[in-house]
């Protein structure tokens, strides 16, 4: 009975997330050095709170920009450490940087949110285009994006950078955000549907054309969400509005986090957002994902490597090999795929210990809140 209950979950999972995978493998777009066609104004807005560490070369890497109709405002959100000082030395006098010092969180607030909405409040640009402290930028990576809005005729184009993993914490959990984006929603329903549930958005590139940011009531819109970008994508579908999603290909980038515990606690904030807040939701997820992607090797090693389980190990190696060629990862990391679901199983425990003890996750010494148990 458990055999058959693997056999049709996993089997069923690897069909229909492969065939997702296939498409998005061929018809997912990649941001690719483009000379933009026309120029706007481009307001680079930075929400920081304590990262003094990767500031600096951020801020460096967007005043080297071959496009250079823009101008980059860094909000330093009440930092324990410099970072508004060391964004200012990198800048070394540059006009086109502001530091602006974040007022205090109002009740009702994200702080992320309460940010970007102080940032976009600010911003002068044509285009408003948020993006976090520890994205890298390529020379040519801003005129690219420019070019693919213009191309495209977006209302919101954003990018899932590169993502840069060093520990093993960071490579076997970091590369299943794409892998994620890969597997389960189809670019082609992104773009051309109008179904709320096919939109997503990554807050580490985000570019809106001003009118429909404001339109869909901007941050504010959104103020006490933790997943914004997701919602964000959804309010603009939701308007009528045009969403696109690019691939980085390279010329964007980003080391999201540093190791196990900054691992665990930044995915421990979304991943119950994610799943709409509920704790349901999120157990059966979880127990989902078991079935598909560890109880094959379970069974395979228990069945002295049966052709049945062996077939669906295969799968599930070949589904994340896929994936992490598509987006310039680690082939081999895919072998571990079951230890990546079993570390995303201590990262939801994490998010249900916040919930229970705090009322919301804890992030950089704050509490986000989320809806009561």
């Amino acid at each position: 009975m458990l055999e058959t209950l693997i056999s049709l979950i996993s089997g069923g999972a690897l069909f229909i997330f492969g065939i997702t995978a296939i498409s998005n493998v061929l018809l997912f777009p990649r941001l690719r050095r483009l000379s933009p066609s026309e120029s706007p104004f481009v307001s680079i807005l930075i929400p920081a709170r304590d990262e003094a560490a990767v500031i600096g070369e951020t801020v460096r890497s967007l005043l080297a920009q071959r496009y250079t109709n823009f101008e980059l405002i860094v909000l330093d959100d009440n930092s324990a450490d410099s970072t508004g000082a060391v964004a200012c030395e990198a800048a070394g006098g540059d006009s086109r940087l502001r530091v602006l010092k974040g007022a205090a969180l109002p009740e009702g607030w994200g702080g992320k949110n309460w940010a970007c909405h102080q940032l976009s409040e600010a911003a002068r640009g044509e285009w408003l285009l948020f993006t976090d402290a520890d994205v890298r930028w390529q020379s040519e990576a801003l005129g690219a994006l420019v070019a693919h809005m213009a191309r495209t005729r977006a209302d919101l184009l954003t990018v899932w950078a590169t993502q840069v993993t060093c520990t093993w914490a960071e490579r076997l959990i970091v590369p299943l955000m794409t892998f994620a984006i890969f597997a389960y929603l189809p670019i082609l329903m992104v773009h051309h549907s109008r179904w709320m549930i096919f939109a997503a958005a990554n807050g580490q590139v985000m570019l809106f054309r001003r009118a429909a940011y404001q339109k869909i009531g901007g941050h504010a819109a959104v103020r006490a969400k933790v997943v914004e970008d997701v919602t964000l994508a959804r309010r603009i579908k939701a308007a009528g509005f045009r969403l696109r999603m690019f691939e980085g290909n390279g010329l964007i980038s980003c080391r999201m986090y540093r190791g196990w515990a900054s691992v665990r606690d930044g995915f421990a904030k979304n991943i119950l957002a994610g799943h709409g807040d509920s704790v349901p939701f999120l157990l059966l997820s979880t127990v989902l994902h078991w079935l598909a992607y560890v109880a094959p090797f379970l069974w395979l090693l228990l069945s002295g490597f049966a052709p049945s389980p062996l077939a669906l190990c295969a799968g599930v190696i070949a589904l994340r090999m896929l994936t992490a060629a598509a987006t310039h990862q680690r082939l081999l990391d895919a072998l571990l795929m079951p230890l990546s679901v079993v570390l995303m199983t201590r990262i939801a425990a994490q998010a249900l210990y916040w919930r229970l003890r705090y009322g919301g996750v804890q992030w950089k010494g704050r509490t986000l809140r989320t809806k009561e148990v």
